[in-house]
């Protein structure tokens, strides 16, 4: 039976609706946080690789969320993605989410509640029937603010089958058009998921009426297998992350799931609308956002994912792809291509070399761009597309900081105390600081607390290379730790101890915007 849905009309039995979450559950990752300029180029990225449903964030949580939803339901108010925000069933949090995505073309609420015996008991501390009136009660209210209404329910796979078939039910009397039955612990096997969706097909009135969907935690490194199995048993919406960032160990990644179903489309026939050939630019700008860089070894997106280093393999590679590559890398926005530029290279070659690595920016950020490839160029022999990302990313992304370097001298050699003098920018005004330590990044990190007071713990100090070669750029990750909140930073130069202020810096800006949020009371995650 072909469903009929308020935001997309009638659907395709094949088509699989993308619902990202990254910057939503995404950013409830340890360390990660996104201000409001990121959030925003990250949204037009998601929506540029095709996705069809963007959560945007827990509008109660905070003024900083609520202004992040509002303004991303903003800039997509005449066309784009669906524009989610997550509630609780609280009225006040359901009146607070549609009041956030009211601006956009096209709106969802996405209300939850937990419907586990333990989640009941331990967390709400309710009864079934009280927890099946607030399904009612709360999808009743958000359909009052819009067509497009999700429930789920949250630690749906630990649910007693009797009772999540009634909540079900209730939500879709109520109005309720997509029902969302997570492994918010990430404790399913794929024949749990296939048996749960199957269930609700089978057992609840209306579940033919409704789009199902599959929200899976990586707990146990089974949040894709999850989700290939809830769409063989009926799940038509997939909710997932770039890179399977989220909670804990993360989410069902993106890509993964998309070029399973695109590569396995004999045993899985399904559509969507994601553009494959985006995947890996949008998987870079959100790794530079969040200063978290892809495990090599990652499927589709680590830089080993189609590399080949033994003999035979590549023996078998020259002879014909297909004998150890099941997609081109070329598919998912890979290119051989290596940038051939130097100090003689030009602004327009310039802007060009950006334009095809995916980054359209404007004339002032192509001042700055430009101004430290110039610089760069100067002190390589060879610039590399490595080098070009590197220093695009960290020119641009970093715009908006509070906090900016400005100036940085060290002073260091043996039986010399190192020391370093640093000048920030600081809202706008200078602020100096100089100070010793034991070597050169600890006397730049001393002077840095000194022109900008304040006590956190360093967690991780970090460095690689962005390419090979003496003079390569160096990139450093930093993650700084206040209060049980953890944020990473990332910056990158020729010079180490450059890097390394450049990190440290992004890192407190990071932590500024993490101060500024806030977490509701007894706040429930889906």
């Amino acid at each position: 039976m072909a469903i009929t849905h308020p935001s997309f009309g009638t659907l395709a039995d094949d088509r699989i609706i993308i619902f990202d979450t990254t910057l939503r559950d995404g950013e409830q990752s340890p360390g990660f946080s996104m201000n409001l300029e990121e959030k925003l180029r990250m949204a037009e990225a998601l929506w540029e690789l095709g996705i069809d449903v963007m959560e945007a964030g827990f509008p109660i949580a905070s003024p900083g969320d609520f202004e992040s939803v509002l303004s991303i339901a903003q800039h997509f108010a005449k066309d784009g993605p669906v524009v989610c925000g997550l509630s609780r069933t609280a009225p006040a949090d359901i009146l607070r989410a549609a009041e956030a995505v009211k601006p956009a073309a096209r709106k969802r609420i996405h209300t939850f509640v937990s419907t586990s015996p333990l989640h009941m008991r331990v967390k709400l501390r309710l009864e079934p029937e009280q927890v099946l009136d607030l399904v009612t009660s709360s999808v009743s209210l958000a359909r009052q603010h819009t067509d497009d209404v999700e429930w789920s329910a949250e630690d749906g796979t630990r649910t007693d089958p009797d009772f999540l078939c009634r909540c079900v039910e209730a939500a879709i009397k109520a109005g309720a058009t997509t029902i969302n039955i997570p492994d918010t612990v990430g404790y399913a096997l794929p024949e749990d998921m296939h048996r749960i969706f199957t269930m609700v097909r089978e057992r609840v009135p209306g579940a033919d009426r409704v789009i199902l969907s599959t929200h899976n935690h990586n707990d146990l490194g089974l949040a894709v297998a999850n989700t290939l199995a809830a769409i063989r048993a009926g799940a038509r919406q997939v909710e997932s992350t770039i890179n399977g960032i989220g909670e804990r160990a993360g989410n069902a990644s993106l890509e993964e799931v998309v070029m399973a179903l695109r590569t396995r489309h004999d045993a899985i026939a399904t559509q969507n609308n994601i553009v494959t050939e985006r995947i890996l630019k949008t998987s870079k700008l959100l790794a530079t956002i969040t200063s978290f860089d892809v495990q090599p070894n990652k499927a589709i997106v680590g830089r080993n994912a189609f590399a080949h280093e033994s003999g035979i393999h590549q023996d078998g590679v020259l002879k014909d792809k297909s004998t150890y590559e099941i997609m081109t890398p070329e598919s998912v926005g890979w290119s051989n291509t290596s940038l051939v530029m130097g100090k003689h290279s030009g602004r327009a070659a310039f802007r060009d070399k950006l334009k095809g690595m995916g980054y359209e920016i404007g004339d002032n950020q192509l001042n700055d761009a430009f101004r430290r490839f110039k610089d760069l160029a100067d002190r390589k022999k060879v610039v590399y597309d490595e080098d070009i990302a590197a220093l695009v990313d960290d020119e641009i992304v970093r715009g908006n900081d509070r906090i900016k370097l400005t100036a940085l001298t060290v002073a260091t050699g043996m039986a010399t105390k190192p020391t370093a003098s640093i000048t920030l920018e600081v809202d706008g005004v200078a602020h100096d600081g100089v100070a010793a330590g034991d070597g050169a990044v600890d006397a730049t990190f001393n002077a840095l607390r000194n022109a900008f007071p304040h006590d956190v713990n360093l967690k991780l100090y970090a460095v690689q290379s962005v390419t090979g070669g003496t003079d390569a750029q160096a990139r450093v990750t930093v993650r700084l730790e206040e209060g049980g909140k953890l944020v990473d930073g990332q910056g990158a130069d020729t010079d180490t101890i450059v890097a390394s202020a450049r990190a440290y810096v992004h890192a407190l800006n990071k932590l500024l915007v993490k101060r500024e949020r806030t977490e509701p009371p007894a706040v429930l995650r889906a």
